[in-house]
């Protein structure tokens, strides 16, 4: 896989690798399935954009076409499945986003598609993450006591003021999610998901 493969790669595009993890499926299908689990509450996804990303991963040689389909009077349907590089560009990517804090978007998708990665390489990967957060929220801490103490206006503090609870919280949630993780509380990995009715029922109708 090419460096600038990863290093070039969306957040819609890693959501589209990601799905392709799960099996082949065609681009309609990618888009109802993102829609039917909310992961459209990430980033805004229109059948164009997706589209769109589709051809540039086929371009970059991270996915390929499997087949064309029509049933009945529907346009025909193409299916796409992975390359290895697309495989390891998911999981390259989600190692490199996964500690950053510094891009919200990209920070929610690493955290929604870290279970790719196995729970041995995904626990450091968070630790470096609280590192991160804990120094944050340390210098918002200090940087709003300070302000505070020095007469500046509360009012225009309100921003410091909610980014520190915010980092508070987001601490106390990942250090539960590490001592779960580490405590094997929950089930964990690429291959830690059971092929339920639930999820068969899923991928059909999102093929229709």
């Amino acid at each position: 896989m090419k460096k600038d493969a990863v290093d070039t790669l969306t957040p819609l595009g890693v959501m589209v690798l990601a799905l392709l993890r799960e099996g082949d499926m065609h681009p309609y299908e990618m888009v109802r399935l993102l829609r039917a689990r909310h992961d459209d509450r990430l980033l805004a996804v229109t059948n164009g954009t997706l589209y769109h990303t589709v051809a540039r991963l086929q371009k970059a040689g991270l996915l390929e076409e499997v087949g064309v389909d029509r049933e009945g009077n529907r346009p025909e349907r193409t299916t796409y499945t992975l390359t290895a590089a697309g495989r390891e560009a998911v999981v390259a990517w989600v190692r490199r986003a996964l500690p950053r804090i510094d891009r919200d978007t990209d920070a929610r998708i690493a955290l929604a598609e870290a279970h790719n990665l196995e729970r041995d390489e995904v626990i450091p990967l968070l630790r470096e993450r609280r590192h991160a957060l804990a120094e944050s929220h340390v210098l918002h801490r200090d940087g709003f006591s300070t302000a505070v103490a020095k007469g500046v206006p509360p009012q225009v503090l309100v921003e410091i003021e909610r980014q520190e609870a915010m980092l508070d919280a987001e601490l106390r949630w990942l250090d539960s999610l590490l001592s779960r993780l580490e405590s094997d509380a929950i089930p964990w990995g690429p291959s830690a998901f059971s092929n339920s009715e639930r999820y068969r029922a899923q991928r059909k109708a999102a093929r229709q």
